[in-house]
């Protein structure tokens, strides 16, 4: 069963999330920077089946695209035209970046590790990779 991909995209960095081959669990990949991304995307896609990729939508809370979202659709555009058929999904992504540092503080993470902005993306991007699933499917509970 083809993976699912996530990106929380930023102007500087992008935070990379994964499924594993069954779809039930969200784990991080790293980050890398942005202007990488699409270099980066074309090596994973050719080791890698996914059946579609997840990118964060910035919103503010009432619900208007914040600033970002114009050089996100740029980049989903470059994407578009290097993997035409690539199915593009896009998941709410607000209050990731909080969630994301909560996850850290509450998981133990040292004071200087919360620090790395790129841990704080790839986070953000398993959390919005997560979420995207649970629409899908309903969260699951153990």
């Amino acid at each position: 069963m083809p993976k699912l991909l996530a990106f929380d995209i930023g102007t500087k960095r992008t935070g990379i999330a994964e499924t594993d081959p069954m779809q039930i669990i969200a784990e991080g990949v790293g980050y890398v920077e942005t202007p990488m991304l699409l270099k980066w995307l074309d090596e994973y896609l050719n080791k890698e089946n996914i059946e579609a990729l997840v990118i964060g939508e910035p919103k503010r809370m009432h619900g208007e695209h914040s600033q970002v979202e114009g050089f996100i659709q740029e980049m989903i555009q470059k994407i578009l035209k290097r993997h035409p058929n690539l199915k593009i999904e896009r998941q709410d992504e607000r209050f990731t970046s909080s969630l994301a540092q909560k996850a850290m503080i509450d998981g133990g993470m040292k004071k200087m590790k919360r620090r790395e902005k790129g841990m704080v993306d790839q986070i953000s991007a398993v959390i919005i990779l997560q979420a995207y699933m649970d629409k899908q499917t309903g969260p699951s509970f153990l």
